[in-house]
């Protein structure tokens, strides 16, 4: 019996060593497959429930039910900071990173005192024409992105590029070791350019698409208004395959990566809202460029050889005068307003002028401490004074100076957004948290359009799709950030994750 048994156990043993040989063995070859190339798509502005209101208008092969009905759908994908603007979604997509450390604060912040655009950068140069516009790199970004780290892996042998209407929205993603990132210009005639910080002199194929756009009297008679049009999704996407074929991506031995972003879409929701038919248009054009994008990848990497996500780098609330209109609680904010009361307070107080506000800009409110510093005044003690007055403001519902935000009692959901969107020294003072439904009224909104910022689900629940190479199809309700975009890509790809990652993988992708 002792021979018997222990002769089962002696075959027990082999069978789980030989298990576990085969095991590893699946694993190796796990580790050695890759996609020839990943692709990110960011739709500006695209509220989750847009996947839905749309869905049945979007063409049966076009792109969006491509995407919905044969990848993988994260339901539940929620912005975990404040403010939520285009500079910061698009960074922390593809950092897995938020402002507090990758210290993109905004599309416009301060840094040591000074106001500053988050991709300005006097120190280069335009390539391609000679528009302003192209004085832009990554330099203020302080962490690494997808592309930084899958250039890393490969000893800088992959290709990165970025491609948007935007600047910001074809910069950032790329990160700081891009190959290039291209961006229109829309001086006449309307034309993707770049700058020095990338290369010294645009490629043939860039040059030659310029002038096929350059022929395009639509768009040139559009433009600096091309952005108000769905069209401009069109010729995004014709960049964008243009960019594979000119740069053949996704032909090497390594992966590559293409980083596009549609724009459109939030200059339109600008001017006309949530609803209407501009917004429709909008979408439905943009199924159709996703679908054209679909298929030149098909045809040019093979179907399954690429991997692809779509995300968006904000939400949108409804426009303030729709929602009243229909008895719902919305009205319009005005900063501007809020800091000329201010100053007038803190005159009464002081016997001065009052100015002692830098900006106000995304529900936070930057003090001048160099002034503060010249009259002598007590910091501490005039920042407390306005934190007093915001809370005294008629449609503020929390306030609190971000030094304090850990002790300062508003719901969890707001704080724990409000510090992880708060990078010392670029993100200023005090925070303020309208009512739901109100929100900053002129500046970047029409009386028709709408904007966002703030921490509510119509700002901060955005779709988040994967396909193709390893997505199976299917969806998860579970909650998840915009900032598990990067970690499960790089996971996918074996790659590290970028420096900053505070996101998870989701693991109903990576499997």
């Amino acid at each position: 019996m002792a021979t018997f048994a222990g002769a089962m156990i002696r075959k027990l043993f082999f069978t789980v060593v030989l298990f576990c040989a085969a095991a590893g063995a699946v694993a190796q070859s796990q580790f050695g497959e890759k996609p020839r190339l990943v692709v990110g798509v960011v739709v500006d502005q695209m509220r989750w429930d847009y996947l839905s209101r749309y869905y049945d208008r979007f063409a049966p092969d076009g792109g969006l039910r491509r995407l919905i009905d044969q990848g993988f759908s994260c339901n539940n994908c929620l912005i975990n900071y404040v403010p939520t603007t285009t500079a910061i979604g698009h960074t922390s997509a593809y950092t897995g990173s938020t402002p507090a450390l990758h210290g993109i604060c905004g599309n416009n912040f301060f840094v040591d005192g000074h106001k500053v655009y988050c991709t300005r950068d006097d120190s280069v140069q335009p390539v391609g024409a000679n528009d302003d516009k192209g004085r832009m790199s990554p330099r203020l970004l302080l962490a690494t992105t997808i592309g930084d780290q899958l250039r890393l892996h490969t000893d800088f042998r992959s290709r990165v590029i970025g491609i948007s209407y935007k600047d910001r929205a074809a910069i950032l993603p790329a990160g700081h070791s891009a190959n290039a990132a291209y961006w229109l210009s829309l001086k006449q005639p309307v034309q993707f350019i770049t700058s020095t910080y990338y290369m010294a002199e645009l490629p043939q194929w860039v040059k030659q698409y310029n002038r096929l756009l350059a022929g395009n009297a639509s768009v040139q008679a559009a433009g600096s208004d091309i952005g108000l049009r769905a069209e401009c999704g069109t010729v995004i996407t014709d960049m964008a395959i243009a960019t594979l074929e000119g740069e053949q991506l996704g032909k090497g031995d390594d992966t590559d990566m293409l980083c596009v972003s549609y724009s459109q879409t939030d200059v339109i929701g600008h001017r006309w809202g949530t609803r209407g038919e501009h917004t429709d248009e909008a979408y439905l054009q943009l199924d159709r460029d996703l679908g054209r994008l679909l298929s030149a990848l098909d045809s040019h990497v093979g179907e399954g050889n690429y991997l692809l996500f779509l995300t968006a780098d904000h939400g949108a609330a409804h426009n303030w005068a729709y929602m009243q209109e229909h008895n719902l609680s919305a009205g319009p904010w005005s900063s501007s307003q809020m800091k000329q009361w201010i100053g007038q307070e803190l005159a009464a107080a002081y016997g001065d002028d009052g100015e002692y506000i830098a900006d106000v800009i995304d529900y936070r409110i930057f003090l001048d401490w160099q002034k503060i510093r010249e009259r002598g005044r007590n910091g501490s003690e005039l920042m407390h004074r306005v934190l007093d007055l915001v809370r005294q403001r008629e449609g503020v519902t929390f306030a609190a100076i971000f030094s304090e935000l850990s002790t300062t009692a508003m719901p969890p959901q707001m704080r724990d957004r409000a510090i992880m969107g708060y990078h010392p020294g670029r993100s200023g003072d005090i925070i303020f948290f309208p009512r739901p439904g109100f929100y900053e009224h002129g500046s970047w909104s029409s009386p028709t359009g709408t904007t966002h910022g703030e921490w509510n689900p119509y700002d901060t629940h955005i779709p988040c799709l994967f396909y193709g190479w390893k997505v199976a199809h299917g969806a998860t309700s579970r909650e998840v950030h915009i900032t598990d975009i990067a970690p499960t890509v790089c996971q996918l790809l074996h790659i590290q994750q970028p420096n900053a990652c505070v996101g998870e993988a989701i693991t109903e992708i990576t499997h």
